[in-house]
């Protein structure tokens, strides 16, 4: 995310994304299709390879939390090569600005054609002057002083930051006078500092020889443009982006502003766009503004206060489900607060009783997305991430680097392949999964132990006459929700860093319905196989039919849903919370260069952070030994998304490989050493190289830091959630369906007064209103608090608008006037 702090206030910045279809794709040839996700040209994520395909269906949910600034949102097309490099097909650009147009929405975008002279980022630094010089005769001549100070987040060059220069050009009808920079080395924020001098205007009495043919160049035709280029020493070298200003909205003023370097004006043209086909989007992009914590008490107790009220259909929490569109926007927010102040079994297991009501045959126990699986669902995705980990992460690692052959349907089966080895070898990795989930409830986190508790008891409670619900009110949420997800989408949960292959993809397909199937609290008895659609999949579950299955999965629903099963709070073995490929630099035992970066396997757990080259850790710092984990200036090695671990010896320097994998790593490492009782308060945000520290100039190495920490994770949070910040989501929500709570109080007032509806029944017959009386209360609150919070909102943006147009220095907002009316009279 992005974080601003400014009139004691916050502004985060979230990003949902959904990639869905690619259609038409380069014509006359099936092609192998993946899309990555950029912010500007970095790539922050990619899907998963659809093979042999001209309109690839994607279906992959992404959503993550932006943590810089950015331009462009944009997606490529790639054709997969296994010998070359891959073929980039085409490309969808979306500015930031008009991110919020598309919110929601599902869309069709035409994909644009991709090159160099398009694929532009970054901003320049420029001070532009127009002087009149007195000649040796006593004429009067203007002189053109352009000075480049820097430039600002320029483009990756496969991957690796580019050796820009730039030229700075006075070009006019009858002249392109050119000068060039020099060129810095391995870095995308270049300060060049160098001033360059062009003759404007020369009198007719002007003796020298000219350099251009006319005598006075007519200043309403001149302009200055500026190209950035990356050196591409024995290659082309490749265009990075321009600017052009009109000299005559200098006169004779200075002017100093950054201004967004531009695609070149024919960079992106096509003769037949529609030939590249399109790509079908569904984007959420949201801002929130996040007032300081006291704004949100009103709204945060009503909120957390949900759980006591009677009926729960008339809470502030259930209200919020009921107007929202889509029940997962309420839940989202909704399930992170509740966790965050302790308040989501009691919730859970309110709504749960309420769904309960609903159900008439016991098999059909929570097998809906209501509100109350829907909890659940989020909840095991927040909490459950380690326990997954160390269940399910070994086995999974095995099945995706040593695949063996499990195909068993007769139509899929390839030539040559057995199908009793593939049964054989299906069947050996069902038992090893299926082995290491019912074993693995010691590991269970406590929390999802409290909710199986509460659902299995209160499912036992409806059903009372059925022995066997109260298993499959539990095996419904870990077996069909959690494992079975887990196995078929490994990437999704962390367990792989990458989308498996097509062949490993449908095995894990395969073990998924085995496990969701033996989940089904183990009675696979004739008549259940009999239902199977895949007359193979019943021949194959024909081998499991075994008294042992059944009472194993028995005895872990038991376990995973009692009082007394517990992660021990002592737990010998370490909690498992992070790992993942990164760059290192290596300590002070070798020269400053390229060698000096090894890319290494990084691991962090509760009890150490650790990298390793095989399988041993090469290097190990205990988590109590860390003294703080902050940003790395990228002067310091002209690499991006750099980051420090301070510990007792010299720091440790990473580079991660996007923005925001960085983020997360830095967040991971501040929340597991919150508690560290030796944290630093200052650091040195460079490095210290060649007897200095690039930040602050000291040349001891040992000396306090120049800059002071960033704060630290309260001590008191378990799990990354800001519960202002979850509050604020809810607010937004509220606001956004105002009309509905204003509808719903309407019908709830109609209904207390007249013991029934009297008007506009479909505007609110299918909210749940129990309780009109309680209800309307409750609306009323709601209202009460979102239009104090609206006028909060409208101070901070006019405050925050008054004080954007005071930094605004009077010669950039001149400079942008006149270059307007330019515009404006030229078209």
């Amino acid at each position: 995310f992005i974080y601003f702090v400014g009139f004691s206030l916050s502004i985060f910045t979230v990003i949902f994304l959904f990639t869905d279809d690619a259609k038409h794709l380069v014509p006359n040839k099936m092609r192998d299709f993946f899309c990555t996700i950029n912010l500007d040209q970095e790539e922050v994520f990619r899907t998963q390879v659809v093979e042999k395909s001209l309109s690839p269906y994607f279906g992959e949910e992404f959503y993550f939390e932006i943590p810089r600034t950015f331009q462009w949102l944009s997606f490529y097309i790639y054709d997969k090569s296994v010998l070359q490099k891959d073929l980039r097909i085409g490309k969808v650009s979306i500015k930031k600005e008009d991110l919020c147009n598309y919110t929601g929405k599902e869309n069709w975008f035409m994909l644009q054609p991709v090159d160099s002279n398009s694929e532009v980022q970054g901003k320049v630094h420029l001070e532009l002057k127009l002087n009149e010089l007195i000649t040796d005769n006593g004429s009067v001549c203007q002189q053109l002083v352009v000075h480049i100070k820097e430039c600002h987040g320029l483009p990756l060059i496969n991957g690796q930051n580019c050796d820009p220069y730039a030229t700075v050009s006075l070009v006019g009808p009858s002249r392109n006078d050119q000068k060039k920079t020099k060129v810095k080395k391995k870095t995308s924020n270049p300060q060049f500092n160098e001033t360059f001098y062009f003759e404007v205007t020369r009198s007719s009495s002007y003796t020298k020889k000219s350099q251009f043919q006319v005598e006075e160049e007519d200043i309403e035709k001149l302009e200055v443009r500026v190209d950035l280029w990356n050196n591409g020493n024995l290659v082309q070298d490749v265009f990075l982006g321009e600017i052009k200003v009109p000299v005559k909205v200098l006169r004779n003023d200075s002017f100093q502003a950054w201004y967004l370097l531009q695609p070149r004006e024919n960079g992106n043209k096509s003769s037949k766009n529609d030939d590249l086909g399109s790509l079908r989007l569904n984007i959420c992009y949201t801002e929130d503004c996040v007032l300081p914590s006291e704004y949100y008490t009103s709204l945060r107790n009503l909120l957390l206060k949900s759980s006591d009220v009677q009926p729960i259909s008339a809470s502030a929490a259930y209200i919020l489900s009921e107007v929202c569109r889509d029940k997962y926007d309420a839940v989202l927010p909704l399930v992170r607060l509740l966790l965050h102040h302790h308040k989501l079994v009691p919730f859970v297991a309110a709504v749960a009783e309420l769904d309960l009501k609903d159900t008439q045959e016991a098999n059909t126990v929570f097998r809906g997305n209501s509100l109350a699986t829907r909890c659940v669902d989020e909840m095991m995705k927040i909490v459950g991430k380690h326990y997954l980990k160390v269940t399910l992460k070994p086995v999974i690692d095995e099945i995706c680097e040593s695949p063996k052959p499990c195909e068993i349907d007769p139509i899929k089966l390839r030539e040559g392949d057995n199908v009793e080895i593939n049964m054989e070898n299906l069947r050996y990795y069902v038992d090893k999964v299926f082995r290491e989930i019912v074993r693995s409830s010691i590991s269970c986190p406590t929390l999802m132990c409290d909710v199986f508790y509460s659902l299995r008891h209160l499912a036992a409670k409806r059903f009372p006459n059925d022995p066997h619900v109260q298993y499959s009110a539990v095996s419904s949420f870990v077996f069909l929700r959690f494992f079975a997800v887990a196995v078929v989408s490994p990437h999704t949960f962390h367990l792989r860093p990458h989308h498996p292959d097509a062949q490993t993809s449908r095995t894990l397909t395969l073990i998924s319905k085995a496990i969701q199937t033996l989940g089904s609290w183990g009675s696979l008895t004739k008549s259940k196989l009999s239902s199977f659609k895949e007359t193979f999949m019943c021949e194959f579950f024909k081998t499991f039919q075994e008294e042992k299955f059944t009472e194993s999965v028995k005895k872990f629903l038991d376990d995973v849903s009692s009082t007394e099963s517990r992660e021990p709070s002592g737990l010998s073995e370490p909690v498992h919370l992070k790992e993942g490929e990164m760059y290192k630099r290596a300590q002070g035992r070798t020269r400053i260069g390229k060698k000096n970066f090894k890319k290494r396997w990084f691991c962090l757990t509760s009890r150490e952070f650790t990298y390793h080259k095989q399988q041993e850790p090469i290097f190990t710092i205990p988590i109590k030994n860390i003294l703080a984990v902050e940003k790395l200036d990228e002067s310091s090695f002209n690499k991006k998304n750099m980051f420090q671990v301070l510990h007792g010896e010299k720091p440790l320097y990473i580079q991660a490989n996007n923005c925001v994998e960085a983020s997360e790593w830095i967040e991971a490492l501040c929340r597991v050493t919150r508690c560290n009782q030796k944290r630093l308060s200052f650091y040195h945000p460079s490095a210290f190289l060649n007897g200095n520290w690039l930040c602050c100039k000291a040349t001891i190495e040992n000396t306090v830091g120049c800059a002071r920490c960033t704060a630290d994770v309260p001590a008191d949070t378990q799990i990354e959630i800001d519960g202002d910040r979850e509050t604020e989501r809810i607010y937004s929500l509220f606001t956004i369906n105002m009309s509905k709570l204003q509808k719903l109080e309407e019908a709830c007032g109609s209904i207390a007064v007249y013991q029934g509806p009297r008007k506009e029944p479909d505007d609110y017959s299918n909210f749940t209103i129990e309780d009109s009386v309680a209800t309307f209360h409750t609306l009323k609150q709601i209202i009460d608090i979102v239009e104090k919070l609206n006028e909060s909102h409208e101070k901070y943006q006019k405050k925050r608008s008054s004080s954007c147009m005071q930094n605004l220095s009077l010669s950039t907002y001149l400079l942008f006037f006149q270059n307007f009316k330019y515009q404006l009279r030229n078209n």
